[in-house]
């Protein structure tokens, strides 16, 4: 019975970890603000698509309540160069299209991960379980585990950026709408390859920030527990 409590239990923190992971990819791109400002303006962005740094990042806004759901379309008109002209092209709607579906099947992904993670504890509750001593300690192994998957993939992914870029497009897209001509597509403009490193960096810190937290709570509180039992309370 011990074997299906602590199961349960890292079913439950992994469940947890992968909630954390996605709210740290919705956190930097919602959450921040003032965050593509300063990256439009390190990589020089509004010089390369000629346009007022207003006008791109009312265009960003746009893009990002589309990918949310919040918008049917990416028909978005702006001013290039001074001339009026919708900011994405077909190709680049097209695209877009898929980075959506990408999204919104990430956010399901989460709300079917709470509600696993609800359900163990729901299971841990008739089956008696003594959460105080069960949950830290599962949570602890549960992240430990996930957290160095993680940091293994990270490291992994470090060692060629642009190569790893690659395969996860080709494995999360059937099509090449993804590869984009600077010529002619906007948007690789306004998110060059710096951008989505600088990007994936501080979901990495947002992340292990929230996993660390967790981690040290239910090591304090594993701790206390223990020291509690020590001395007979």
């Amino acid at each position: 019975m011990k074997q299906i409590h602590l199961g349960l239990g890292i079913l439950f923190t992994f469940c947890l970890m992968i909630t954390f992971l996605i709210t740290s990819v919705e956190a930097v791109a919602y959450w921040m603000p003032g965050y593509y400002e300063k990256e439009y303006t390190k990589y020089h962005v509004t010089e390369d698509v000629s346009m007022e740094m207003d006008d791109l990042l009312e265009v960003t806004r746009e893009m990002m309540a589309y990918l949310r759901g919040d918008r049917e379309d990416l028909h978005v008109p702006t001013v290039v160069d001074g001339q009026p002209r919708e900011f994405f092209n077909e190709r680049e709607i097209a695209h877009m299209e898929d980075v959506r579906g990408l999204f919104l099947g990430g956010l399901m992904v989460r709300r079917i991960c709470i509600g696993i993670a609800l359900l163990c504890l729901v299971a841990l509750a008739l089956l008696k379980a003594p959460f105080a001593r069960l949950l830290p300690r599962a949570v602890c192994v549960g992240t430990g585990l996930f957290f160095a998957l993680v940091c293994g993939l990270a490291a992994l992914i470090s060692t060629d950026f642009t190569k790893y870029f690659v395969i996860f497009h080709q494995i999360f897209f059937d099509n090449d709408l993804w590869i984009l001509d600077p010529r002619t597509d906007l948007l690789i403009n306004i998110v060059p390859e710096p951008f989505f490193m600088d990007t994936a960096a501080r979901i990495a810190m947002v992340f292990a920030g929230s996993v660390l937290l967790t981690f040290l709570m239910c090591l304090f509180l594993l701790l206390g527990g223990h020291r509690s039992r020590s001395k007979g309370v």
